[in-house]
């Protein structure tokens, strides 16, 4: 009879290192989040302030406010959404699960491509900026937009994106290493049959009262029983 091959009991480093980057990845996705909530506001006052001195009029400005706060919402969700994606990716990957490990190669290779995406987007945006024709306070507006983020805003959103791809690229080589394919694929070792107790050996039942155990001659009768032929006279002393 063969028995399947047991995967060891300890998980392999390669997988614990995956797990750490997905964890590390889904908390930077949160913070981000975080940090453009509590920083709309202030972009929003210092772009109203700026756009004081422009041409635009009351309406135009308000249609960009709602843009940019819309914009910092979405975001904010979806990096949220990511975050939680990538803790139960993380969860499912230590818990030893193969279609966690089969999901996080398919989350990986989309992030690793929107992440891409995204660069591209920043570089082309500061290389050629937009062109829009007649219309000069619209010009203006989306120019101060990007002037009313934090210093700090543009180089966040690219370190974070240049990680992004990064961090995906090191999980999907991590998982795809011998150690992973031999711990995911392995059955884990699973414990002995349960063996029912022996049975207690046979023992006989009891006689009735009266009579006497096992072993023991009959009890002494004075008569002999009905039927049974008279014994012979006891020869004189």
């Amino acid at each position: 009879m063969s028995y399947p091959e047991q995967a060891p009991a300890r998980r392999p480093a390669v997988v614990t290192l995956a797990v750490v980057v997905l964890a590390v990845m889904a908390l930077g996705a949160l913070g981000y989040a975080v940090a453009g909530l509590t920083t709309v506001g202030g972009t929003v006052s210092r772009f109203r302030a700026a756009a004081a001195g422009t041409s635009a009029d009351a309406s135009q400005v308000d249609a960009v406010v709602n843009l940019l706060r819309g914009s910092v919402l979405l975001s904010a969700v979806l990096s949220v959404l990511v975050g939680l994606l990538l803790a139960g990716l993380a969860f499912g990957l230590a818990a030893r699960r193969p279609g966690a490990r089969v999901a996080t190669w398919v989350v990986a290779a989309l992030g690793m491509f929107l992440g891409c995406c995204g660069i591209v987007a920043v570089g082309v945006q500061r290389a050629t900026p937009l062109d829009f024709g007649e219309d000069r306070a619209v010009a203006e507006l989306v120019t101060l937009v990007a002037d009313a983020y934090p210093s700090w805003w543009i180089p966040l959103t690219v370190a974070l994106s240049v990680g992004q791809v990064l961090g995906y690229l090191v999980v999907a080589v991590l998982l795809a290493m011998p150690p992973a394919n031999a711990w995911f694929r392995r059955r884990p070792a699973s414990p002995p049959p349960h063996q029912p107790p022996a049975p207690p050996p046979y023992q006989p039942p009891a006689p009735p009262s009266g009579y006497p155990p096992a072993g023991y001659p009959p009890p002494y009768q004075p008569y002999p029983p009905p039927g049974a032929p008279p014994s012979p006279p006891h020869p004189p002393r």
